[in-house]
């Protein structure tokens, strides 16, 4: 993969279109509508549960802005609504740069549009395990997948893309979009961009946090009833030794270098 270099950005990028999909919905009751009306002829695309509060916010504007993510894709929702927005022309329009002629064609070819704002917030994984009696399970279902992907991929394209994870930012983005022609500048797209990848980050350590201390017990524990009992007998579900931990060096000696 050769290493693109941007050339050429724009200081301010009219929001267009908007990526929409969020767990926490808190905000969306005035940031939609302002969203609306400073940026005239604005496409949300959305999905689930955020379709739904989004429709119910605009009345009977969603049928001139609201668009299902399914219908723009022309892929339906599957495995339950876990597979949505993992698609080419949602990810061609995050990372699309204005002044790239190939990523142009590419969006043309594909008839995808650039996405300019992305709105995304992720499943709730730390409120989840901090429930008590929660299982393995239970945490390894809350782990979100498309959300980060989203949000990381809007947030590396920062100089064009707005990535919002944070519902406290609504209000100055839409006081910026009233302002300002219904576009958002470098400095805003800047600094939620270094937002977006705390919140990715911190997402991720948390998921990591529970699982590195479950003991193999507990995972056995959570999964060896759902087995099939005639399972080959070397299967580690059954047989499992903890990693032995490194000798210490004496006392006076150097460990081996790598």
């Amino acid at each position: 993969m050769a290493l693109n270099i941007v050339k050429d950005i724009d200081a301010r990028v009219a929001v267009r279109h908007v990526l929409m999909s969020v767990s926490d919905k808190t905000g969306l009751d005035t940031f939609v509508p302002a969203l609306v009306k400073a940026c005239p002829g604005v496409k949300i695309y959305s999905t689930g549960g955020t379709y739904a509060k989004v429709k119910d916010i605009l009345g009977a504007a969603a049928a001139d802005t609201l668009v299902a993510v399914s219908a723009y894709t022309g892929q339906p929702e599957m495995q339950g609504g876990l597979v949505k927005t993992l698609d080419f022309k949602i990810y061609l329009g995050l990372l699309s740069e204005t002044y790239n002629a190939a990523h142009q064609a590419d969006l043309k070819r594909l008839d995808a549009q650039p996405i300019d704002m992305v709105v995304v917030n992720l499943y709730p994984f730390r409120q989840t395990v901090a429930q008590a009696g929660v299982t393995p399970e239970m945490a390894r279902t809350n782990i979100d997948i498309g959300g980060p992907c989203m949000v990381r991929a809007s947030a590396k394209n920062y100089l064009r893309v707005a990535s919002v994870t944070d519902p406290l930012d609504y209000p100055g983005l839409a006081t910026e979009l009233a302002d300002h022609g219904g576009t958002i500048g470098l400095d805003t797209r800047f600094k939620l961009m270094k937002k977006a990848f705390t919140h990715t980050a911190q997402y991720d350590a948390a998921i990591s946090e529970f699982f590195t201390t479950r003991t193999w017990d507990e995972i056995n524990g959570t999964y060896v009833q759902l087995i099939p009992a005639p399972q080959h007998p070397q299967s580690p579900v059954f047989h499992h030794e903890e990693p032995a931990q490194s000798p210490q060096p004496a006392p006076g000696t150097r460990p081996h270098a790598r």
